[in-house]
């Protein structure tokens, strides 16, 4: 790794009905590692610069009622080198043209594309997924494979990673896969490390 790697640009997709550890889990972990990261290179720019990011910017409600206040629009976005599709109730991000297509053309440029739990299907439904290996929460697996038949749904696992395209389990899945794109990104010591000051069990 280089002494003062690039500051990675990730977005996290903020949708009304999201599942709130699905979005704050990776929030965590990428503003962890950056923390992390500065306390120990002071001099060096941050790890990531993550952003929260809705198709406009009126407060989204969590699927508890959480509410969230969005940074950017899609409209107003950066480009991400690191895209997050959370999960929660994903019909509508599904049936909205405007959001699918802010996530392909997101996903066009990105480094990674990820999603948590039902976030996969966001990501199918915009023609991101279309026949790697996959997975999803464990009660929405057959649901998946119904919908989009050409993919290859992989149950018991907590996360696959195609390269490109990443998909995580439920909710404390989403963690545990961004430690190991933290880990991808920045070295597996960073990974570790977030995770130390998370208090969270993470092992590669």
């Amino acid at each position: 790794m280089p002494t003062t790697p690039p500051t990675y640009t990730v977005a996290i997709l903020a949708f009304d009905e999201v599942e709130a550890l699905d979005f704050a889990g990776p929030y965590e972990v990428f503003t962890t590692a950056s923390r992390v990261w500065g306390r120990s290179q002071p001099d060096t720019p941050p790890l990531f610069r993550v952003q929260s990011v809705a198709r406009d910017d009126a407060p989204v409600r969590a699927r508890a009622g959480l509410r969230l206040l969005p940074d950017a629009t899609f409209d107003t976005a950066p480009q991400a080198d690191v895209l997050i599709v959370p999960g929660g109730v994903v019909n509508a991000p599904m049936a909205c043209p405007k959001t699918r297509a802010w996530v392909t053309r997101q996903h066009g440029r990105s480094q990674i594309t990820a999603s948590v739990c039902t976030g996969a299907f966001v990501l199918a439904a915009s023609g991101v997924l279309t026949h790697e290996r996959v997975t999803t929460h464990w009660e929405d697996l057959d649901d998946l494979q119904a919908q989009f038949p050409t993919l290859q749904v992989v149950p018991h696992v907590r996360w696959v990673d195609n390269g490109h395209t990443v998909t995580s389990a439920g909710i404390s899945a989403g963690i545990d896969m961004c430690l190991h794109l933290v880990s991808r990104l920045a070295g597996t010591e960073w990974a570790q490390r977030t995770a130390h000051q998370m208090d969270y069990p993470w092992t590669t």
